[in-house]
């Protein structure tokens, strides 16, 4: 990950090899924003009309490089990012708006050695906003990329500055100095220490999304946690094969029965001694879904590796609590599996036994998800948690109800499912509250057993909620993010979010943790 300064030194005075301003959309053109004035001096108080000769208009994600004049600045380039509207009088930027921009600058400067951001950072958060943003946009997954641009070496990652992938893209900006920010006032410096720890979390999710399942079966994904337990002191238990069959977990057993690599169920807690609630997270670790026997169709399955996202997301947030001292005791769940077509594969009709003793009819062997997690959200409730989130890249309908950028919320709580939506928001990962209605579940209704894995094709992000409840005991708090839609970006790169893996959901249930610590959950 990029290094990171805080500077109080004026951004003419920053040795970098650019200086990042905002720029916003003014009545009468471009206005240069709170954090470049002292820019904007050095190019005479004309910055905002030499942007405007360019074509600047300070819309979201605009940028505009330009050189630095021949005296008052150090840095040789200026980059000047959009900011969208100008806010009105003693207001100030949103925290999202800051975000999307450092984001949006970090990436355009990939390649460069080293940045100093000069944006609107008038307070703690601000400065957290902008070190987060910048952080996620500088991120890069480059392990599986040959350092020359012909691919021919066999070298991985690395690269000098300004040098190119094969996709043409440099490797990620060095280094980089928030100016505004101050490195002594410990409201700035926890703000900033907490937005490193969350980008690189989010960049661990990432790293995991993007691996190729050749290389994350269930069992690697296993050891990385167990690694990462070692190395930040949290408690681990991993099921094999063999214990989740003793155990009778039938859900993620059915799942993983096809494929040469064995499922498994992974425990990772960070516990705090002076805690006083507990908060579950499960996900969704399907590390290659071909879709089973019920496969599915051509143009579905090249970017299946993403379906472990959800487990990614838990697997990130217990790390993030770990490393931020929450007061808080979080366990993760992370149900692994790989969900292939075989002899051995479960087959439409089948009966699985789930760990709750509930009977399944699985009518589509692509619906597996909510069959791992079954067993998983039954086994995290037999420990009371206070709250139960789980996450998880679920059903196609989700996208097609709310697009690409925007997850469901479903809960068993209406105060909980806003409580969630609203801390997603102020995580900036874009949310919906979602109903479950109850009408719907009739449709799983099964001759054979005590529910199918599938109902009414209408209105299935819904159904899949309320299969899911069916195994939630009904004391425990408990909401469902369905981010089939934000988890995997396949188109390109916007503000702080790359192409490929996002990290979706691990701001959000890291907000839960902490709201949960400050004892205000519904």
């Amino acid at each position: 990950m990029s290094a990171l300064t805080l500077s109080t030194s004026s951004a003419t005075t920053q040795r970098a090899d650019v200086v990042v301003i905002g720029v916003a959309k003014g009545a009468k053109g471009p206005v240069v924003a709170l954090g470049g004035e002292a820019v904007d001096k050095a190019y005479g108080g004309k910055l905002a009309a030499t942007l405007d000769a360019l074509g600047a208009v300070g819309s979201e994600g605009e940028t505009t490089k330009l050189p630095a004049p021949s005296a008052g600045l150090k840095a040789p380039v200026v980059l000047a990012v959009g900011l969208g509207e100008a806010p009105g009088k003693n207001e100030s930027y949103d925290l999202e708006t800051l975000r999307r921009a450092a984001g949006t600058a970090a990436r355009a400067l990939a390649g460069t050695k080293k940045a100093a951001f000069a944006l609107p950072v008038d307070d703690a958060a601000a400065v957290g906003a902008v070190t987060e943003g910048a952080l996620l946009g500088a991120y890069s997954f480059t392990s599986y990329r040959s350092s020359d641009s012909g691919g021919k070496s066999g070298r991985k990652g690395g690269g000098s500055r300004g040098e190119k992938d094969r996709d043409g893209a440099s490797v990620p900006l060095a280094e980089i100095t928030v100016v505004g920010a101050k490195p002594r006032d410990k409201a700035h410096k926890a703000a900033a220490e907490r937005a490193e720890v969350l980008a690189t979390e989010v960049g661990r999710a990432r790293d995991l999304i993007n691996t190729p399942s050749n290389d994350l079966t269930p069992a690697a994904f296993a050891d990385r946690a167990k690694a990462a337990a070692k190395e930040h002191s949290l408690d681990i238990e991993v099921l094999d094969e063999g214990a989740l069959t003793k155990g009778g977990y039938g859900g993620i057993l059915g799942v993983g029965k096809g494929s040469a690599n064995p499922p498994r169920l992974v425990r990772i807690s960070h516990t705090h001694p002076k805690a006083k609630k507990t908060v579950a997270l499960v996900g969704k670790g399907i590390t290659y879904d071909s879709g089973g026997i019920s496969l599915k169709p051509v143009g579905h399955n090249e970017t299946m590796k993403c379906d472990m996202s959800g487990a990614a997301a838990v697997f990130a947030a217990v790390v993030s609590a770990a490393r931020l001292g929450l007061r808080v005791n979080v366990t993760g769940w992370l149900a692994l599996a790989e969900n292939m077509p075989s002899g051995s594969a479960t087959r439409p009709g089948d009966v699985l036994k789930m760990y709750s003793g509930k009977t399944v009819e699985v009518l589509n062997t692509d619906a597996e998800g909510r069959l791992v997690l079954a067993d998983a959200l039954t086994r995290a409730c037999e420990e009371s948690p206070d709250a139960l989130v789980d996450v998880a890249t679920l059903t196609g309908a989700m996208m097609l109800a709310l697009g690409s950028r925007t997850f469901g919320v479903l809960s068993n709580n209406d105060d909980f499912r806003t409580t969630v939506h609203e801390l997603s928001e102020e995580a900036g990962e874009a949310s919906w509250p979602m109903p479950m209605p109850t009408h719907l579940r009739k449709g799983m209704e099964s001759p054979v057993a005590d529910i199918s894995n599938i109902g009414e094709r209408l209105g299935g992000g819904l159904v899949a909620g309320l299969f899911l409840n069916e195994f939630v005991d009904e004391n425990v708090l408990w909401a469902h993010l369905d981010i089939a839609g934000p988890a995997f970006n396949d188109s390109g790169p916007f503000g702080y979010t790359p192409k490929g893996g996002t990290g979706s959901g691990v701001r959000t249930l890291v907000r839960v943790a902490e709201r949960a610590a400050a004892g205000e959950l519904p």
